[in-house]
């Protein structure tokens, strides 16, 4: 989805917002803008402030300074009950007495629906959701990929102008997270809903968003497109958060013929990308997927090229991923396709190598 807004879905403005639980600071000015019809996905560890800043959206927590905008609309003075906004909670929150029918016909009662009205915005939501002919059930006899399917079908079925959903996959198993994940993303699509999820799985961020904001320590580290945020990590936190990375220390460096040329602190010699390089602050790490390191003969077509040894290979089903220590000492892992031969036995001597568009500096 290209970032233009989609009609009557409503914008989402954070601007510089703290928050403080007595002296201590766990969120620290934090902004972001969405466009209507938006999925952002809040990123982070355990403790990075993403629950914390998906709540003061919510209005369930309120916020130390900053600012909040829904549709233009400043909504930090408002409870939570006016800002019209949905919530898909971890635990899906169901009430367990109450059947399919009655758990999305709750929200719209307490707004004084009319009845006619009611019962066909439920038909109209369990058919959204894949959910017709279960109204009559109750909670404890759906699966779990049921019962998500009914959190968010309340959640959307009195047209909020904001989806909030925190960590909406978290109760699921790897498979069924898998498939609700593609589902819940043509869900928000078709609906044109602007969203924000809050999750710590790199995998889901990376199939369900627009935008990725990665946070720790309640401080936002990068934000930006997942092919971007992947690509070219801001910091080595980021790098080593989503995804898997290798990180290089480097001593020095030196421009050959335009290229710059990194020196590690083990003495690996190689190009690297300029982008990212500052003249007057140098950056002090250099960030290889291991994806993007070839083994074998092809490593030989490459622009780095070293002689390794292979100390550990982990068959993965899909992938064979590798450790291997360079000849100045360097340990790197890298990452195969499994159909592309005999993996590698450890103790094995290979050539490595990478493009210098794939070696990126970040800032430590």
């Amino acid at each position: 989805m290209d970032r233009t807004d989609r009609a009557n879905a409503a914008t989402l403005d954070v601007e510089h917002l703290d928050k403080l639980f007595g002296s201590n600071k766990v969120i620290s000015d934090v902004s972001f803008s969405l466009r209507g019809g938006e999925l952002l996905t809040l990123l982070g560890p355990s403790g990075s402030g993403k629950t914390t800043t998906m709540r003061m959206i919510a209005g369930f927590d309120e916020p130390t300074s900053g600012s909040i905008r829904v549709g233009g609309e400043s909504v930090i003075a408002q409870p939570v009950h006016k800002r019209n906004i949905g919530v898909v909670f971890q635990q899906y929150a169901l009430f367990p007495h109450m059947t399919v029918f009655r758990n999305l016909a709750f929200p719209l009662e307490l707004r004084n629906v009319p009845r006619t009205e009611i019962a066909r915005r439920v038909a109209s939501a369990v058919e959204m959701v894949r959910l017709a002919g279960f109204e009559d059930r109750l909670p404890r006899e759906l699966s779990g990929g049921q019962q998500q399917r009914v959190a968010l079908a309340r959640a959307l079925i009195f047209e909020p102008r904001l989806l909030l959903m925190d960590e909406p996959m978290g109760a699921l198993d790897k498979r069924l997270r898998e498939v609700m994940q593609v589902e819940i993303r043509q869900l928000q699509r078709q609906l044109g809903i602007t969203t924000v999820s809050v999750t710590h799985d790199q995998v889901e961020a990376l199939v369900m968003s627009d935008l990725i904001a990665v946070l720790n320590g309640g401080v936002l580290q990068q934000m930006g497109p997942p092919l971007e945020v992947y690509q070219r990590p801001a910091n080595r936190f980021v790098a080593d958060f989503l995804g898997e990375s290798n990180v290089i220390e480097i001593s020095r460096w030196d421009v050959c013929d335009g290229q710059p040329i990194a020196t590690s602190k083990r003495g690996l010699q190689t190009s690297s990308s300029p982008k990212g390089l500052s003249q007057s602050k140098p950056s002090a790490l250099l960030v290889i997927r291991p994806e993007n390191i070839a083994v074998g003969t092809v490593a030989g077509t490459m622009p780095n090229r070293y002689e390794a040894e292979i100390t550990e290979s982990l068959y993965v089903g899909d992938l064979v991923k590798y450790r291997v220590t360079t000849a100045c000492g360097d340990e790197l892992v890298v990452k195969a396709l499994a159909s592309s031969g005999e993996p590698y036995r450890v103790g094995s001597r290979v050539e490595i190598g990478w493009r210098s568009e794939h070696c990126l500096p970040v800032a430590a």
